[in-house]
């Protein structure tokens, strides 16, 4: 049984988590089929981003309880995070399409993003791991605190609040809030923007960006983009850019 969806449009990858009788809930099974669509994306030329949605009624309602019952070892329960760190650690471009409640792990999948987008009737981010007696794992707290602050983050996770897409939005853990029946479609046009843009600059821009936590002053930042910025400039893209500039100036003097 297929746990997940793939489909193609244009550059874009789109990954339907697709489980809907359990909400999509996380198992194995399930990131097994995560890990292997995003190993055959980052290896085809012709994909430059990924969209990553659930199949209604649900976004991702978290961990399956079978497989997380059944892995209480640290080495078993790094096997239940890594659908969503597939997600996190890609060199692609991701793109969140939140189209009805992500719980838990769920949750999880969200954080991993580069950017959500979130539909403005049916979304919804609960933590809910301590109304269920459990600790937060697989990075939880950190990317929650990291995308929306302390006091959020205490909120969401101590207190239990549930919050829906136009809060989400105003506290930084959504992109854009968009209407349900056309969440998809924008969730791709932004995807568009990325995966038009050369592969392999975008997957060293986006390595940039996601270790920029280890940058402390304005010095050590310039240093951080300069050994990409001098790569960048030896490439085909801009090189060819800089010979049409010179073209043109050739041909007004």
């Amino acid at each position: 049984m297929n746990l997940i969806r793939t489909e193609q449009r244009g550059r874009v990858g789109i990954l339907t988590f697709d489980d809907p009788e359990k909400r999509n809930a996380i198992t194995l099974a399930m990131n097994d089929e995560i890990s292997a669509a995003l190993d055959t994306w980052e290896a085809d030329p012709e994909v430059g981003a990924v969209v990553f949605t659930g199949a209604p009624p649900a976004f991702c309602a978290g961990a399956d309880l079978g497989d997380l019952l059944s892995e209480q070892d640290p080495v078993g329960m790094k096997r239940i995070y890594e659908g969503f760190l597939r997600i996190a650690h890609t060199s692609l471009p991701t793109v969140a399409a939140v189209n009805g409640a992500a719980v838990g792990a769920g949750f999880n999948m969200v954080l991993a993003a580069d950017i959500v987008v979130a539909a403005r009737e049916r979304a919804r981010f609960d933590s809910r791991f301590l109304q269920i007696g459990l600790h937060p794992g697989g990075g939880h707290t950190w990317r929650l605190r990291s995308i929306t602050g302390r006091q959020s983050t205490m909120a969401m996770v101590l207190f239990g609040e549930i919050v829906r897409a136009e809060e989400a939005h105003r506290l930084g853990l959504v992109w854009r809030v968009v209407d349900d029946e056309t969440l998809l479609d924008e969730a791709v046009a932004l995807a568009e923007v990325a995966a038009g843009q050369d592969k392999e600059l975008v997957a060293r821009t986006k390595s940039t960006i996601l270790s920029l936590d280890d940058v402390t002053d304005s010095d050590q930042s310039v240093d951080h983009e300069l050994h990409p910025q001098i790569w960048s400039m030896q490439q085909p893209p801009f090189r060819a850019l800089v010979e049409r500039l010179q073209k043109k100036i050739s041909s007004n003097d």
